[in-house]
């Protein structure tokens, strides 16, 4: 069985607050695409709070091949980064960035505390965010001649491909986007007709 589906945001989670021993814990939740969209988001809060103590958190990319990341940003090693971290899996959720901003109350949390609080602060970031499922698309270059529209045409009806650009001169060219668990299927159903070829892009 292919797995083709992943979960993920659209858009930014409203800001939660969970509190520890006078710690106060702002949690963010936000949708990236790359590392590069983490470190903008992140400089972002960072002014917003520009003073808090901490400013931890984790990030994944990617749907097959996965980037992650996980920062303590201070606090004793992986108490925080990794158990925000270990939400986004409990969650099974990619392309996101969990920040949680810490102030500090004055009063140590220790170790297992600020576990607890980071997870804690991460588990309730995600579970106010509206998580959207999306599917792992192939996209397909159909090339055929004029004369052969019809039949190119007949299998998109069929199938319900979705085109996502198109050419249609003496030479055509459609582009079709094509979830992954089908994708071999359609690729056969072009790819056995008579003058017309099929690329993956």
């Amino acid at each position: 069985m292919i797995k083709d589906t992943y979960n993920t945001i659209d858009k930014p989670s409203t800001e939660t607050l969970f509190k520890d021993k006078n710690s106060k814990f702002f949690g963010y939740a936000l949708p990236i695409a790359s590392e590069e969209d983490a470190k903008k988001q992140l400089e972002q809060l960072k002014k917003r709070h520009h003073s808090a103590r901490h400013w931890c958190y984790a990030y994944q990319t990617g749907i097959e091949t996965i980037t992650f990341r996980a920062n303590d940003d201070g606090e004793p090693n992986n108490s925080a980064g990794m158990p925000i971290y270990g939400q986004i899996q409990s969650f099974d959720i990619t392309n996101i960035l969990i920040v949680v901003v810490r102030y500090f109350g004055g009063v140590k949390l220790g170790v297992s505390g600020l576990i607890n609080a980071y997870k804690t602060s991460a588990q309730i970031t995600l579970e106010a965010c509206d998580i959207i499922e999306k599917t792992i698309n192939i996209e397909y270059s159909i090339a055929f001649s004029y004369k052969n529209m019809n039949k190119v045409m007949r299998i998109v009806k069929e199938k319900k491909l979705r085109i996502t650009n198109q050419i249609l001169e003496i030479s055509c060219e459609i582009i079709i986007s094509v979830r992954k668990k089908d994708a071999e299927t359609v690729y056969n159903s072009f790819n056995n007709l008579f003058e017309i070829s099929i690329k993956k892009l």
